[in-house]
């Protein structure tokens, strides 16, 4: 196939050809195309998943601070008391 040097308006190329006469070609690597086509897949893969743990780490934050919240505000007057809530028989400390 050849193709002409000069456009129709008499020396200036056509906006399809280049300056040589021929038209450009987007380069995609081994040229069968698949290259972009896969490194959106990874980016959007990647996307996901950073997406997906950054919900999961906002879900332990947040399901944390209202946990300490619930236990603050359903406390005991004997949570005042320094051994409060212990099931482990205390024998120091009574001079015995």
């Amino acid at each position: 196939m050849m193709f002409r040097t000069t456009s129709r308006d008499e020396g200036a190329p056509t906006e399809d050809a280049s300056i040589n006469g021929t038209i450009p070609f987007p380069h995609n690597g081994n040229g069968n195309g698949d290259e972009g086509e896969e490194e959106t897949t990874l980016i959007k893969t990647v996307g996901w998943i950073s997406a997906g743990l950054g919900a999961v780490a906002l879900g332990l934050f947040i399901g944390r601070e209202l946990r300490q919240r619930y236990r603050f505000n359903h406390r005991t007057p004997y949570d005042a008391y320094a051994h409060a809530g212990d099931e482990q028989d205390i024998d120091f400390g009574l001079g015995i």
